[in-house]
């Protein structure tokens, strides 16, 4: 690859991905943004109740009625994107991924892990396959993905797993109050009274403990605590009956080696966007997926229907002739051999008749299943589908040179921008699994104060010992609170922790597994480029085949049209046989249904050009905003299809 050339894929990339954070607001405008959380205003509870998901829209979108004209779907291609992209379950079922993807990123804001996102493509709708070389079948993830970018493969005895997100752990960043409050009554039998004079202790104790914990983004975990109890005893020593106590202490962490620094501690942060990027771009290879199956139907629909008006002719020339022959034979020209070898042939053209139109009724079947969400409507499910628009060739095709075409691929193709964007997550784990690797060292440091307060005790007298009655202050929850602010009991401590594992060998696993599979993504990526150059070559030589095939055939119509038409003038004056004119009318029939499948496949074709160049979209005028949303403002133009002659008098090149 030469220097100019990788400068041309880098700059078209940049562009497809600024493209994609355009397109970003778009998204937060059709779905909720699950990457915020709820907040205490103006409801306090908010954070802590259940969010409600809708249930999914199963009713189709009223577009569906305009195409409906007496008991009939007229349907454009157009029009069939169109419904496609507001009503086809793949596509609903994909779009839920672009909000999952959104609570990776809230999960990791918190400082928890990634869970991973979908990035295959559903292909539930049947009828429309899409892919050429390479194209892998739907997976078994969530909605029937495929795995994607990153995605934990499955291997021997289950799933192999992924250092994607390896480091050093990562703390809380979502505050954590805790609190204790309760109540205790404790009878402890002595086997001496030394202690407290007494031979069984009864104990009344009330507790009120809170902490306050939180990890920043630097490696730092800060707490506070404050902790209370109230202890109310029967010994006879104690100076003070009820006694109050107060702790409270602030502490720091830094992490000075492993898990130091900004960098491992927002990996899964950066991650988890990297991959909602990923899920908007899957997103778009789903549309792009999605399209070309809608297109592929239509064709089929269009080819199925051709096929029938095909066959239906010939059925009418093989009756017509029949008629003829009886004619002949009642007027004594010909034997009546030729009324039963025609009668033989209008019930082969019968069969053709009827073959065709079960093959169409399936397809119908099909486009309806593609471009709505239910069929259960009885009016719809009975109602025929007309294709409203018929394949067109020009006489001048242009060719695309292959390079351009491979360029536009590179730059274009979402699975490439995936599997790029994967890698930059993969340059993130590597340095997070390196530093995972150091010694564990943290600074720590707290300070924190004492309090004391109660009662005289009244059991602790001068007979045994004690004070003499008020010779002590009481004092309360007042004077122990200001007690710990007033520093009279200090309490403070510097260090540093450290933890050394020896030998380190999972840190050294990670290290390397880390190191190993980004290399290997390397490979894939690779692999996934002379891939896509397999692929845009192949699909450029099916286009150049099919559209010489068409032009072949198109040519060997036109002669069995002419050698009928000869035949049948040659039969109006005795020079041919019936048996003549059926065979030209048989051959007619062939050449005319091979025109139509191949005029059919080479659409198919061009379909399958603009899918593995990633240009789909743009060559049909669609808006991926549209197909977010589910809403189709911006009505698709494909450029490849022209309305039906006998519907609007000839062929309108759009």
């Amino acid at each position: 690859m030469t220097k100019h050339r990788f400068a041309r894929i880098v700059r078209s990339a940049v562009l497809f991905a600024t493209s994609i954070a355009v397109l970003a607001p778009a998204f937060a405008q059709s779905l909720r943004d699950y990457t915020k959380p709820n907040g205490y205003f103006p409801m306090p509870l908010a954070p802590y109740l259940p969010h409600t998901i809708p249930s999914p829209k199963l009713a189709n979108s009223p577009r569906i009625e305009t195409v409906m004209k007496d008991g009939k779907i007229m349907l454009s291609l157009d029009d069939a994107i169109s419904l496609a992209l507001e009503n086809n379950l793949d596509l609903a079922i994909a779009r839920y991924n672009l909000a999952i993807a959104d609570t990776d990123i809230l999960r990791t804001k918190a400082g928890a892990d990634t869970r991973g996102v979908n990035t295959g493509v559903v292909q539930g709708t049947p009828g429309g396959g899409v892919g050429g070389i390479g194209a892998g079948a739907s997976g078994g993830g969530a909605g029937g993905t495929a795995s994607g970018a990153g995605g934990a493969g499955s291997g021997a005895s289950g799933l192999v797993q992924s250092t994607l997100g390896a480091g050093a752990p990562i703390s809380s960043y979502d505050p954590v109050l805790t609190g204790t409050l309760g109540i205790e009554h404790a009878v402890f039998p002595l086997s001496n009274t030394i202690t407290s004079g007494v031979a069984e202790y009864d104990q009344n104790t009330a507790t009120g403990n809170f902490t306050y914990q939180q990890s920043f983004h630097t490696g730092t975990t800060f707490s506070a605590a404050f902790n209370n109890n109230r202890i109310a005893t029967n010994s006879l020593f104690d100076t003070l009956n009820p006694t109050l106590q107060g702790i409270a202490r602030v502490s720091l962490r830094q992490h000075l080696l492993s898990g130091f620094g900004v960098g491992p501690n927002t990996r899964m942060i950066r991650i988890a966007k990297n991959n909602k990027e990923i899920s908007d771009i899957a997103f778009r290879d789903q549309v792009i997926a999605t399209v070309a199956q809608i297109e592929n139907i239509y064709w089929d629909l269009v080819n199925d229907y051709e096929d029938v008006r095909v066959k239906e002719r010939s059925l009418q020339l093989a009756e017509k002739t029949l008629s003829d022959n009886r004619e002949q034979v009642r007027i004594g020209n010909l034997a009546p051999i030729e009324i039963t070898r025609a009668e033989s042939e209008v019930a082969t053209r019968n069969q053709d008749v009827i073959l065709a139109q079960t093959n169409l009724q399936l397809q119908q079947l099909l486009i309806k299943n593609a471009i709505t969400r239910s069929l259960n409507d009885p009016i719809l499910g009975a109602a025929e589908v007309i294709p409203t628009d018929t394949m067109q060739t020009s006489e001048n095709e242009p060719v695309t040179p292959v390079q351009d075409l491979i360029n536009d691929a590179m730059s274009h193709r979402p699975d490439l921008a995936e599997a790029r964007i994967d890698m930059t997550n993969r340059a993130i784990s590597r340095k997070a699994a390196a530093n995972a690797l150091l010694p564990q060292v943290d600074l720590v440091g707290y300070f924190g104060t004492s309090s004391l307060a109660g009662v005289q005790n009244p059991l602790f007298t001068v007979a045994n010992g004690g004070p003499p009655p008020g010779t002590i202050a009481p004092t309360g929850f007042g004077d122990a609170f200001s007690n710990l602010t007033s520093g009279t009991g200090p309490d403070y401590y510097i260090g540093v922790n450290i933890t050394i594992p020896i030998r380190n060998r999972v840190a050294q696993a990670d290290q390397i597994r880390s190191e190993l599979e980004y290399r290997q993504a390397e490979m894939r990526l690779q692999q996934l480029q002379n891939q896509v150059v397999i692929e845009v070559r192949n699909a450029q030589f099916t286009v150049q085949q099919n559209r010489a095939r068409v032009d072949a055939l198109r040519k060997a119509r036109d002669l069995a049209q002419n050698t009928f038409e000869i035949e049948q003038k040659k039969f109006a004056l005795g020079a041919s046989t019936s048996f003549t004119v059926l065979q030209q009318q048989r051959d007619l029939a062939v050449a005319e249904s091979a025109l139509v499948a191949a005029l059919s496949q080479y659409e198919k074709s061009r379909v399958e050009l603009d899918r593995v160049t990633g240009l789909l979209l743009n060559r049909n005028h669609i808006e991926l905003e549209d197909a977010v949303k589910g809403e189709v403002k911006h009505q698709p133009n494909v450029p490849e299809a022209a309305p039906r002659a006998e519907l609007l008098g000839t062929p309108v090149k759009k």
